[in-house]
């Protein structure tokens, strides 16, 4: 759904990911609080005109989420235990599940040994090999990974399990501390998130709008120092935008980063209670 930050905790630069270092700044920097530069293009202003309209997109044609049961796998024990205040984004896997309308949420911490060949496989579906380019041998996968996981622990991987199944895949990072911060006026534990949904069936019928208010609702609750949670899909990919949007994220604009141009999706904590 969502395309790779490139920078999250020094992931490897790729093709289409953004902020990479070096570049250089937008003009405009002074002119708002969300971003450099402020502008919609058709499409988005359309979808964005609907989504007021309307007030928030039918999560499918009837406005339903349906899910089939699934079998429960065995046990996916969360990473272990990490010191809090040296923590830069509050032990993810401490994080609680979530409650949502299509069953119960999880995030749980990537290990290698464990997920490589089930995220590499998601990497390798046309669908989202479109937005995040890390399509190709394991190892393409695995060192994007790597990156993060042997990193400062600014972004952190994570499977999401819904109902206890691994069926999405999260990167949680400090917006703050990226190169993305260059392109908006990034405020200190603002938070980022990017997001694919594995399985086609899970695809297209709300279950991304359920889990991205839900994983924005996690990171207000356990980063109480977070004022923000930010994301920056393609703007080619409408319906991640739209999925935002109705999971209370606003659009602020559209921002040229390295390889692409992104939608900047703010959900702000101060109107958590009205969108």
């Amino acid at each position: 759904m969502n395309r790779p930050n490139p920078a999250a905790s020094g992931t490897p630069q790729t093709s289409g990911q953004s902020g990479a270092p070096g570049e250089s700044v937008p003009s405009g920097a002074s002119g708002s609080d969300d971003t450099l530069d402020l502008g919609l293009s058709g499409d988005l202003a359309a979808l964005l005109a609907e989504h007021e309209r309307y007030g928030a997109l039918a999560p499918d044609g009837q406005g339903q989420h349906v899910r089939q049961k699934r079998e429960l796998p065995a046990e996916h024990p969360a990473a272990p235990r990490q010191n809090r205040e040296s923590d830069l984004l509050d032990r993810v896997g401490d994080w609680p599940s979530s409650r949502t309308p299509v069953g119960t949420m999880r995030l749980v911490p990537v290990r290698m040994d464990r997920d490589l060949p089930l995220i590499a496989a998601w990497m390798n579906d046309p669908a989202v090999a479109a937005f995040w380019e890390l399509s190709g041998p394991q190892e393409v996968t695995a060192k994007h990974l790597r990156a993060q996981l042997e990193g400062d622990g600014r972004s952190v991987p994570c499977l999401g399990l819904l109902d206890g199944v691994p069926m999405s895949y999260w990167e949680i990072y400090r917006a703050d501390l990226d190169p993305i911060a260059r392109y908006c006026s990034a405020k200190p534990h603002d938070t980022g998130l990017h997001l694919l949904i594995g399985g086609v069936p899970d695809r297209g019928r709300g279950i991304g709008t359920a889990l991205l208010r839900a994983v924005a609702d996690l990171v207000l609750d356990q980063r109480p120092r977070c004022g923000r949670v930010l994301a920056e899909p393609d703007v080619r990919n409408v319906p991640s935008v739209a999925a935002f949007l109705s999971a209370g994220f606003r659009l602020s604009a559209e921002v040229d980063l390295p390889g692409k141009r992104a939608a900047l999706m703010v959900r702000d904590r101060a109107l958590r209670e009205v969108l």
